[in-house]
């Protein structure tokens, strides 16, 4: 069964410092003041053509907010590296700007058996990668079982107990289950679903991401490390005459003033991840136009519970109060003021969450939805009982871009009510994700761009030994409701389930919601074909040029 959002989702240990980056302690600057909660905002997924003539031809630049890591669908974890992936590598199924599903180089929604073991999935014909190789069932094997069987895969889990997969005919793949999992298709939306040439994975291996090749509008051309990343038209691409630029350019610009300057001065025609410092007065520019969505995804912050060994290995005590006792990571909950940190902080531009499922979502519920007390007394109590003197030290990772120094900053702020001290360690964002996989942290503040299914959004961080559980967290019970939950198909019980796994995730508190983001992506106005939907993907493979500049 294909799993959607609805239209609401429109409504709405020792620390190692990396290259130089020296652990500071910011002062609480940023005042924390009570504000009024965030004003509904229209959503504005893209902005079209309309009609309106097209100039063939042209690089487009995009400002990236941090470098992608491995330009690899079987194994990246970066946001940043989905939006260059997005234009070169497309996905058996996409979701739309209202969240639904819809086929990509499938040629419709799987047929799944009445056991729920056997799923088929029709592919097209007639087309072929960027580098020639003809595209059929085959090569779609040959990208699951990769995903399925390499070493460090970060999809093997979105993917489910598998089987086994068979190619019926060169048009038709069919995946088999140990066990239903309904999850099946919203991963296939994603990286899991993104197939590789099977002669380029043949010729580089492991390698892979040195030179990817897909299907997509635009094929790989070069990349200047902490610099660029440039694509080039596809002239392979089956959909070909739908594609108007002749290449696009991803410059990397940590800086968000840096971003928005480029893009006041025309040097780059888009920008990810626009700071609500910047957004109002970006607005009311003539020239500079503003897409805007509610985000599936949240931002965190995980604590390490036992990831000793790297991620995946497994977990192993960590001899201190925050890793061991639960009582000192619900004190530090009861520490967070979200409403009164995260409006002041963005400008009432993002919401607070207390969960990783959005309550746009169909399987949001009340369980799902419930938030934990700002009560800094109770948390002061609760580090008495765990016989914890105060403040209690905490060093926190977090990625060095402004907003997230500035929401740390404040974060630093608020929790000394509650009795603790936090030491900020600001990292390069694609540094700190290679620093979270070692376990080389005890605290760090992170974000998850989301997913239209909670399994995505949930078991790869939270199910013993999972590609993306860097908390080093384990809990039985939590892995055998994770599992029962991608066994039916039925919203409201899978709904419910989810419910009782974020009741245990906020006991125990492997992870800690902050805040739900809203994307913000901006664009001169003489360009058209852009898209950001609520999976946080910037969509640049149709964009292009309008022949007179627009206001």
């Amino acid at each position: 069964m294909p799993l959607t959002l609805p239209h609401a989702v429109r409504r709405r240990g020792a620390i190692a410092a990396a290259g130089g980056v020296l652990a500071i302690v910011l002062a609480g600057c940023i005042p924390v003041q009570p504000v009024e909660p965030a004003p509904p905002r229209a959503d504005v997924p893209s902005v079209e053509f309309d009609g309106r003539p097209v100039r063939e031809g042209g690089d487009l630049v995009m400002a990236l907010s941090s470098e992608p890591d491995r330009l690899d669908p079987t194994t990246s974890s970066s946001l940043y590296t989905r939006y260059v992936m997005n234009t070169m590598c497309e996905k058996l199924y996409d979701i739309d700007a209202a969240g639904e599903l819809v086929p990509q180089l499938a040629t419709a929604l799987p047929t799944v058996s009445a056991d729920g073991l056997t799923v088929t999935i029709p592919v097209r014909t007639g087309i072929s990668f960027a580098d020639g190789t003809p595209f059929d069932a085959a090569a779609v094997a040959t990208t699951l079982e990769r995903n399925l069987t390499m070493e460090g895969s970060k999809r093997k889990g979105e993917l489910g107990p598998v089987s086994g997969i068979e190619v019926a005919d060169p048009t038709t793949v069919v995946v088999r289950y140990e066990q239903p999992f309904a999850p099946l298709t919203a991963s296939l939306a994603d990286r899991a679903g993104m197939i590789m040439s099977p002669a380029a994975l043949a010729e580089l291996g492991d390698d892979f991401s040195s030179a990817p090749v897909c299907v997509g509008p635009f094929r790989f051309a070069e990349r200047v490390p902490q610099t660029s990343i440039s694509v080039v038209r596809d002239p392979n691409y089956y959909d070909a005459d739908q594609v108007h630029l002749d290449s696009i350019t991803y410059r990397i610009m940590t800086d968000a003033n840096i971003r928005a300057a480029n893009l006041r001065s025309g040097d780059v025609q888009v920008a990810d991840t626009i700071s609500p410092q910047d957004v109002d007065s970006l607005q009311l520019e003539r020239g500079i136009g503003v897409l805007q969505i509610g985000s599936l995804g949240y931002q965190a912050i995980t604590f390490n519970l036992g990831n000793v060994a790297g991620v995946g290995e497994p977990p192993q005590p960590i001899d201190t109060p925050l890793a061991s006792d639960p009582r000192v990571r619900q004190a530090f909950a009861l520490s967070v003021d979200r409403t009164t940190l995260v409006n002041a902080v963005f400008n009432n531009w993002h919401e607070p969450a207390c969960s990783p499922i959005s309550p746009a979502s169909p399987f949001s519920t009340p369980a799902s939805e419930a938030c934990p007390p700002y009560d800094p007394a109770r948390a002061r109590a609760l580090l008495a009982e765990a016989g914890v003197p105060t403040p209690y030290p905490v060093t926190m990772l977090v990625s060095n871009q402004q907003d997230q120094l500035r929401l740390v900053q404040a974060l630093q702020a608020s929790v000394r009510a509650g009795g603790f001290e936090i030491t900020i360690q600001p990292m390069e964002y694609s540094t700190l994700l290679d620093t979270q996989d070692r376990g080389d942290f005890e605290v760090l503040q992170l974000g998850w761009s989301g997913r239209i299914d909670p399994h995505g959004n949930m078991a790869n961080f939270l199910s013993t030994g999972s590609a993306d559980n860097v908390a080093g967290y384990s809990n039985p019970d939590v892995d055998r409701l994770l599992r029962e939950a991608t066994q039916i198909n039925d919203q409201p019980a899978r709904a419910a389930i989810y419910g009782q796994v974020v009741e245990v995730i906020q006991r125990e508190l492997p992870i800690l919601y902050l805040y739900r983001q809203r994307n913000l992506t901006a664009y001169t106005t003489d360009v058209a074909g852009i898209a950001t939907y609520a999976d946080g993907v910037v969509r640049l493979g149709k964009a292009g040029f309008l022949a007179e500049e627009t206001e």
